[in-house]
């Protein structure tokens, strides 16, 4: 492990201090909410993910570690639910870029950091418009990256808004009322729960296969149409004859809610 430390994509720790020294007063954040976070590495430099697996690991998240952009997306696309994925942009037989497009319309939710060595603006700006939530430059402070990756898991902790407003739509958590224009719409459970997801991530495509799993509890079945059929009930009741359309069909992905 120390020929890993001696390479220049991480830079030296602060203060001289070894990189698997660990402070006692750490954020409680990252001792108690964090256990049991799952976080996908994906780089082809073995050594360097051998050395961040072991960090974050003695950090008390569960990681896995994939080599090469094809390798990452079969695991993405499996069974094992992640909550963070670390790659970098410079991966063999699919790229960065391309896995995070391939990934963010089925994993809306799925925190995405890039760690790459291309120092253009572009390619970082091309990496956030693709989807990635952050992006560290190498050669990288391991003390940066870890806080990188608690602000960025963080995320899902926020609290969700009691209200939610697309265009003239309003969803009430707190009251489970919904209404368009000061027309209440009724919904039953699992519909309110559809649109519910759906106003969370508006703008933004949710495959069927989210949609199943997040609002059914159930593994990705193909065979079946019931998303299709339910969200066919929302649109039915969201979007009247004459209304603007909010409810959009993603060809190939599944399904969006914005305006226009």
């Amino acid at each position: 492990m120390q020929d890993c430390i001696s390479q220049p994509l991480v830079e030296a720790p602060i203060s001289g201090a070894s990189l698997n020294s660990r402070n006692t007063n750490q954020n409680p954040f990252t001792l108690s909410s964090l256990t049991g976070r799952r976080i996908l590495i994906v780089d082809d430099d073995v050594c360097l993910t051998g050395l961040l697996r072991q960090e974050f690991e003695d950090d008390r998240y569960t990681v896995d570690v994939a080599h090469d952009g094809e390798e990452a997306l079969g695991i993405l696309q499996g069974a094992t639910r992640y909550d963070l994925v670390i790659l970098d942009l410079n991966l063999p037989k699919l790229d960065g870029i391309a896995l995070l497009e391939r990934v963010r319309p089925i994993q809306p939710r799925l925190r995405m950091l890039v760690l790459t060595a291309r120092s253009r603006v572009e390619d970082k700006v091309k990496a956030l418009r693709a989807g990635a939530d952050d992006c560290v430059s190498k050669p990288f402070s391991l003390v940066e990256l870890q806080a990188r990756v608690r602000a960025t898991l963080r995320q899902d902790v926020a609290q969700v808004p009691d209200v939610s407003t697309v265009g003239d739509l309003t969803l009430n958590r707190e009251l489970r009322r919904v209404e368009r224009n000061g027309r209440r719409i009724e919904l039953t459970p699992r519909e309110y729960a559809i649109l519910e997801f759906m106003m969370r991530h508006e703008g933004r495509p949710v495959s069927r296969a989210t949609l199943q799993e997040e609002v059914w509890n159930m593994q990705a079945d193909p065979s079946t149409n019931i998303v299709d059929v339910y969200m066919k009930y929302v649109r039915d009741k969201v979007d009247l004859p004459g209304e603007r359309k909010l409810t959009h069909t993603v060809r190939g992905v599944g399904y969006e809610l914005r305006c226009g």
